[in-house]
């Protein structure tokens, strides 16, 4: 232990863990934390030595259960999927990479710290001045009634404790504001006399909904980007900041400005990045895989871990100006997965209340956000009423009219008209795609070659652009990703990027690039 620390707490945080992981210090477990994708950390003061050797050890357990977040163990749908399982078993379709996948700090606390910092910016009538409203807690073991200060450029207020929290404001002048292409970071210090300092960029934006229109900072956006994951040969799920490096190249080459953080949170480095960046981020949740036909004790169990996952995802990106809303879950289903359950059954029912529990417990937490969840294609539209947006994931011309370009244009605006008759809300198009070879062509377009992937793309973004309600569309995937083996994944890999595996464009990458530049 560094000799400077003696004194100070110590604290152990860990990035990510995937599934379950206990850490011991000395050979005495401190902690235990269950799911992966969000960090987690354990106070080890008591257990650490001066002047020797310590060793701490993290013992992470990567088993696929169905009681687990995502669930693992089980097929699409539950069960074990029968001839269209895949190896390892799971619920989703993406690689269960599993480990230690992010950094691990070693923390030297003061006995009275910072713990947490909320920030929220709003605009005065002329839109010129911007006041950041900040609330401050300490270390919530201590009661510190003393005094701290807020500092951001000239800017100074002071920040009067009582219990350990504390409420300051500071305005800033003629703000400049935050957004794709001129992403203004502004750094803000909170002090606590000598003893803490924390600092923390912000960027000063709004975003919301008015009507069936996205609006960000007062005027209309639609959304151009992608589906990702975190996924690249040899490094699987592990931070690998180089290819985070080259990922906001190629967003910024092809003129992308978001993407979704599918299936599951991705790491805050890419969240610091996104906001130097000015890339808007819909951060989801690892709910992915959720089946509310399973049995209840299951149900009820995956609803505690989707509560405490939405919990932690938001306590841990609120600040970020790049994250503009929640995704509470992925494709949850009621039923088969190809034949989900109808409306207003039972189990379709159940579904609809677990899923708006999620979408009041992230408006209660974050009241600055749009909250929404990708929608499987067939699942309930009424599952669909409580979200500030409809974002969807179809799959016409792929999974549903393959082949059959036509019929699959006709299908798709014809639902995109139904939805939004119901709901009068913006459409995101969460994710659209094709599986392509790369280097595999055809004349005509046929499925698999890089001309179809390019004709499917075509007639979605045509779409969008001759309606304004159809406010974004993420394609499936930004770049081609590993999944489990299977009879529908050849190589055991999915196909639908636009981008190869190791970063190289596909013919629909040239195409995207030549629309989203215009």
């Amino acid at each position: 232990m560094p000799a400077g620390w003696r004194g100070q707490r110590i604290a152990i945080r860990v990035g990510s863990a995937s599934y379950f992981a206990r850490v011991f210090v000395n050979g005495v477990e401190v902690g235990t934390h269950e799911g992966g994708h969000l960090a987690f950390g354990f106070d080890i003061t008591g257990h650490v030595s001066w002047g020797s050797a310590n060793h701490i050890a993290i013992r992470v357990d990567n088993s696929l259960k169905p009681d687990r977040l995502p669930p693992g163990g089980v097929g699409m749908g539950g069960g074990d999927g029968g001839f269209l399982a895949g190896f390892p078993l799971t619920s989703y379709d993406f690689f269960p990479y599993a480990g230690i996948q992010r950094q691990v700090w070693l923390i030297g606390l003061p006995p009275v710290h910072i713990e947490d910092v909320t920030v929220i910016t709003s605009f005065d009538q002329s839109g010129e001045d911007v006041t950041g409203h900040v609330q401050v807690r300490v270390n919530a073991t201590l009661d510190y009634d003393g005094n701290g200060t807020l500092l951001i450029g000239g800017q100074r207020a002071v920040l009067a404790f009582v219990n350990g929290v504390a409420q300051g404001s500071l305005t800033i002048a003629h703000a400049a504001l935050w957004g794709p292409g001129h992403p203004k970071l502004y750094n803000l210090i909170v002090m606590l006399g000598d003893t803490d300092r924390y600092d923390l960029d912000i960027g000063i934006r709004t975003f919301g909904v008015k009507g069936d229109r996205m609006m960000l900072n007062g005027a209309e956006i639609q959304l151009k980007g992608f589906g990702k994951h975190e996924d690249f040969a040899g490094s699987g799920r592990g931070l690998n900041l180089p290819v985070l490096m080259k990922d906001a190249d190629l967003l910024r080459w092809i003129g992308a400005n978001s993407y979704r953080t599918s299936h599951y949170p991705y790491s805050e480095e890419a969240m610091q990045q996104a906001d130097r960046q000015g890339i808007l981020i819909v951060d989801e949740t690892p709910a992915v895989g959720l089946g509310f036909h399973l049995a209840a004790d299951l149900v009820n169990r995956h609803h505690e871990l989707c509560l405490a996952a939405t919990a932690a995802l938001i306590a841990r990106d609120k600040n970020h100006p790049s994250v503009i809303a929640w995704s509470i879950a992925n494709e949850p289903v009621a039923g088969s997965f190809f034949n989900p359950e109808k409306p207003g059954s039972p189990i379709s029912s159940l579904g609809r209340d677990f899923l708006n529990s999620l979408i009041s417990l992230a408006r209660k937490l974050d009241s600055t956000r749009a909250v929404s969840f990708a929608h499987l294609q067939g699942a309930s539209p009424d599952w669909l009423t409580e979200v500030d947006f409809i974002s969807i994931n179809r799959y016409y011309g792929w999974y549903y009219l393959g082949g059959r370009l036509e019929a699959a244009k006709t299908a798709l605006a014809q639902e995109l008209e139904t939805l939004h008759a119901l709901h009068g809300k913006p459409i995101v198009i969460s994710e659209f795609g094709a599986d392509t070879l790369p280097g595999h062509h055809a004349q005509p377009a046929e499925m698999w070659s890089e001309e179809y992937q390019v004709e499917v793309l075509r007639y979605h973004l045509d779409y969008a652009d001759s309606h304004p309600y159809l406010a974004g569309l993420h394609i499936w995937n930004f770049a081609d990703f590993k999944t489990s083996q299977g009879i529908l994944r050849t190589a055991s890999m999915n196909f639908k990027g636009v981008f190869t595996r190791d970063r190289k464009p596909k013919m629909s990458a040239h195409f995207l690039r030549s629309r989203w530049n215009k």
